[in-house]
């Protein structure tokens, strides 16, 4: 286990590789994966009909997530947070688990064009392996929302370009 747990938080568009860079980063001895998909799935998949069920349903989800990966940080185990870091609202949540705990952090951006995302996308759609099925308009609404994190939010940094 490493002497100070890491935090690592991943931004990127639906598609983008976010659940795949989260599996690689968790394969490491004394790292955990908290996968937001899955616990969405489980909890609330018959909820989530529309993006306004997705905000509210992931809301409840942080704020029960939010102190148990605080207190895994504490015991010293590193997580990956399998959560879109994507937009300054979440991002600020999870600033203030790095705040609360002191842990080292890392905030994985993925850097993929909507092309690369959408023939992914499509991709996984049609392997079924993934929990929720994603249309393209979906895919459009959620990417109009989405915000690259920037320098002054004051995350370590770690961009992965990403190509087909």
């Amino acid at each position: 286990m490493p002497d100070q747990p890491v935090l690592h938080m991943i931004a990127g568009k639906i598609a983008s590789g976010k659940s795949t860079l989260a599996a690689e980063l968790s394969a490491g001895k004394g790292t955990v994966r908290i996968s937001e998909d899955a616990w969405l799935n489980a909890l609330f998949a018959d909820q989530m009909t529309t993006p306004k069920d997705y905000v509210r349903c992931t809301a409840r989800l942080r704020a029960a997530v939010g102190p148990h990966v605080g207190d895994l940080l504490r015991a010293g185990v590193s997580v990956v947070l399998d959560f879109a870091a994507n937009t300054p609202e979440v991002r600020s949540w999870m600033r203030g688990i790095v705040d609360d705990t002191g842990a080292a952090h890392r905030l994985h951006v993925l850097q993929a064009d909507d092309a690369l995302c959408l023939d992914r996308l499509r991709a996984r759609n049609a392997s079924g392996a993934h929990p929720f099925f994603v249309t393209e308009e979906q895919f459009h609404l959620f990417t109009q929302h989405y915000v690259p994190p920037q320098p002054d939010e004051g995350f370590d940094l770690v961009f992965h370009p990403q190509t087909g």
